[in-house]
């Protein structure tokens, strides 16, 4: 009993810290469904090997997308002329970063973690992409743009000039739109693994020694791969993924293996690999995995000498952010959160077949409503 309490306690704190910067991301998520027009996004992902590849990735870095969510966007951008470099870029970035992840590791980690976190994820996604576009016959069509309204569907931009359509909205009704998107529509896909990784941080922070993984494992190229070992098959989102990282480093494992998590993490799974080769075809899905792995090594034992050289201790600095926020502020956002959790988590016990999960993907984050 005792130890339940303590997962409780510890899943609870965890929460509490992260509450209001998973609301802020949410936010920003939503608006950016709503104020960046899908058809600017796709205008720019076929037009030249390089160039499109590095617009990808950049893109990719603020859509709070899971690497199961990101596919259907991705496979239809594929359809619509996207080359084989610029998809590839855009399925890493996407599912390794995100504004509501982004906020989330500024909470439960720290600063520099925030910022290596989308840098990391944007690099290994530009040499993905730009690795696949040098092999012949990488495919380089131009992109037919689409241009239906992102806030209600109310036309499809091609009868409807965007220029006319900017005046069927006001910025109110915007807000609003963006508002409602990241509360049922983001936080629909998001809120389920969120909880299941705040449960899985407060298990390894109730149940392992302070000094466990420090004194087996903790820094180095042995804790990297394990954790690429875990990552890699696991299916887990960058929200999801970062309170486990926070209590990884609380015991002792090392930022830079942490690192290697987070982005191996989000951005494969099994479930995922057999709809990449379709997707990508089998060479360029070899390749996105060796740079997933490569990278996030790479990026880990960068991490780790910068950390050393700045004398930081990342379990010291470890939700050190979270505390600039009042208590009421942070038990406030916590209810909040909890309020709009209630309708996805049933919703999510109730409908708990596979296909309808995928409907449910494919509706939300069609490239129409989120890229």
């Amino acid at each position: 009993m005792n130890l339940l309490l303590n997962i409780l306690l510890e899943a609870w704190h965890l929460l509490t810290e992260s509450a209001v910067y998973v609301l802020f991301g949410l936010l920003v998520s939503g608006w950016l469904h709503v104020f960046l027009n899908p058809g600017t996004v796709a205008r720019h992902l076929g037009q030249g090997r390089f160039r499109s590849v590095f617009k990808a990735a950049l893109w990719g870095i603020p859509i709070p997308l899971c690497s199961c969510g990101v596919l259907p966007a991705a496979a239809s951008l594929k359809k619509q002329g996207a080359n084989t470099g610029a998809t590839t870029a855009f399925l890493i970035s996407t599912p390794e970063s995100g504004v509501d992840s982004i906020a989330i590791t500024y909470a439960l980690l720290d600063p520099l973690m925030a910022v290596a976190r989308p840098v990391a994820a944007f690099i290994t996604a530009t040499v993905a992409g730009m690795t696949e576009n040098l092999f012949p016959g990488s495919k380089t069509a131009e992109i037919a743009p689409d241009l239906s309204c992102p806030v209600d569907g109310c036309c499809d931009g091609i009868d409807c000039p965007p220029d006319t359509h900017n005046h069927h909205h006001s910025l109110a009704d915007k807000i609003r739109s963006g508002f409602t998107y990241s509360a049922t529509e983001i936080w629909g896909d998001l809120a389920r693994w969120f909880f299941l990784g705040l449960l899985l941080a407060g298990i390894i922070s109730a149940t392992i020694p302070a000094s466990f993984f420090e004194k087996h494992l903790g820094a180095g190229l042995p804790s990297m791969l394990l954790m690429l070992a875990v990552g890699v098959p696991l299916y887990i989102c960058a929200t999801s993924s970062t309170p486990i990282a926070a209590a990884l480093i609380l015991k002792g494992v090392s930022p830079g293996a942490a690192l290697v998590f987070l982005l191996a993490g989000p951005a494969t799974n099994i479930t995922s690999l057999t709809v990449l080769i379709g997707v990508l075809g089998r060479r360029a899905t070899i390749i996105y995995l060796a740079a997933i792995a490569i990278m996030s090594v790479i990026f880990g034992m960068m991490l780790d000498q910068v950390y050393a050289m700045l004398d930081i201790s990342a379990r010291a600095a470890a939700g050190a952010a979270g505390e600039i926020i009042p208590a009421w502020v942070e038990l406030a956002a916590t209810g909040i959160l909890l309020a709009l959790s209630v309708k996805p988590i049933l919703g999510g016990l109730l409908k708990h077949g596979p296909s309808e999960e995928k409907g449910h993907l494919t509706h939300s984050h069609g490239p129409a409503g989120s890229t």
